[in-house]
């Protein structure tokens, strides 16, 4: 890890286990405008899938990707895509706003669909989404990577459901992100296009409380946003934090922000703390400050005492072949429809109603 990263090319990489034969499921990536692409198409390769072609009208982004991905032919046109029979699935990183309205056409195609977080900026393209996978019985996956795609964060999962903790009452989440303004398009800052702090990088925040807390749906309580450092870009949010109560009687409290100092050792200090009736965990995803450069650390206490686990080449992520099982079996165990869809309107919900704090 570098002092410089961002966390806009986040791209784990795990040991392949792949659930699918060789050529057995194609898919594409359509949609270039963030890093998190390269993320989601290592674990759907990883999972056995082919990457088979790629489209983004940028041909500089393309060429990118393809250096990464070279078995990636590069396509002409997303009709290109749309015509080949066996691209099942579509990826696709385009800008946040975009997202939506790509699902639909993939969709249209018949083609399962897999987005970065967040999918949606407005619940209104939420409930077209849910209609049109009604409609067809298509697969639209997200990809909400701070707990599909972080070791530490997939065992804790795991220790939650053989009872580790107890019954989850709360859980605490932080995900500071290092801003790097100078390497960000225009877009990043517009709220219109990437739909506001707690749409965005707070999706990861309030999928993994639904996850943990085993609940179907949350109430927001309170929620807010602010402008504290980067006044050059005024409609910017660097700040948000939220409370909610889960159908279940599970409390959340997360801040999200762009305030990641140079001086710490990767994008950022991003933690989650679940406490339960028989215990406690914490996760400290991407860095255990002035103490190791890793990431992937879990710590758990309960009954039986104090423990440390680093999760780190150890747990893998099974997020990505139990996706391609379900699209091939009409299964939901990787995540169910619902939940995915529940999440996304969640994190607009909280975002509408926040307060805005104004400062010099």
């Amino acid at each position: 890890m570098t002092k410089k990263q961002d966390g806009m090319n986040y791209a784990p990489k795990g040991k392949p286990s792949p659930v699918v034969g060789e050529g057995e499921f194609r898919f594409a990536a359509i949609g270039l405008d963030h890093g998190h692409i390269y993320g989601m198409c290592n674990g759907l390769i990883e999972a056995g899938a082919e990457l088979a072609a790629v489209y983004d009208p940028d041909p500089e982004k393309v060429k990118r990707f393809i250096e990464t991905f070279p078995q990636a032919e590069a396509a002409a046109s997303e009709e290109e895509i749309w015509k080949d029979p066996q691209i099942r699935l579509i990826a696709a990183a385009c800008i946040p706003s975009e997202r939506c309205a790509l699902g639909l056409r993939a969709m249209e195609h018949g083609k399962h669909y897999f987005a970065d977080k967040p999918a949606f900026t407005t619940l209104e393209q939420v409930d077209r989404a849910r209609r049109k996978t009604e409609e067809t019985g298509l697969k639209w996956g997200i990809y909400y990577g701070e707990r599909l795609h972080v070791e530490s964060a997939v065992f804790a999962g795991q220790l939650i459901e053989e009872g580790a903790i107890g019954r989850v009452v709360q859980v605490i989440g932080t995900g500071p992100h290092r801003a790097n303004p100078k390497a960000r398009p225009d877009w990043f800052f517009d709220p219109d296009c990437y739909g506001g702090i707690l749409c965005d990088i707070g999706s990861h925040q309030i999928e993994q409380f639904l996850h943990y807390a085993g609940a179907k749906d949350a109430k927001v309580l309170h929620s807010k946003v602010a402008n504290y450092k980067f006044k050059a870009y005024p409609r910017f949010e660097d700040f948000g934090d939220a409370t909610l109560v889960a159908d279940n009687g599970a409390t959340f409290y997360f801040r999200v922000d762009w305030l990641t100092p140079d001086g710490l050792g990767t994008w950022g200090d991003g933690r989650t703390l679940i406490l339960g009736t028989e215990g406690y965990i914490e996760i400290r995803k991407y860095i255990d400050i002035a103490r190791e450069v890793s990431g992937n650390h879990l710590y758990l206490v309960n009954h039986e005492g104090e423990f440390h686990y680093d999760c780190s080449g150890r747990v893998g992520y099974p997020y990505f072949g139990a996706f391609l099982l379900d699209i091939l079996n009409g299964t939901e165990n990787a995540m169910t429809q619902e939940h995915a869809f529940k999440a996304a309107a969640l994190c607009i919900e909280a975002q509408t109603q926040a307060v805005r704090i104004e400062t010099a």
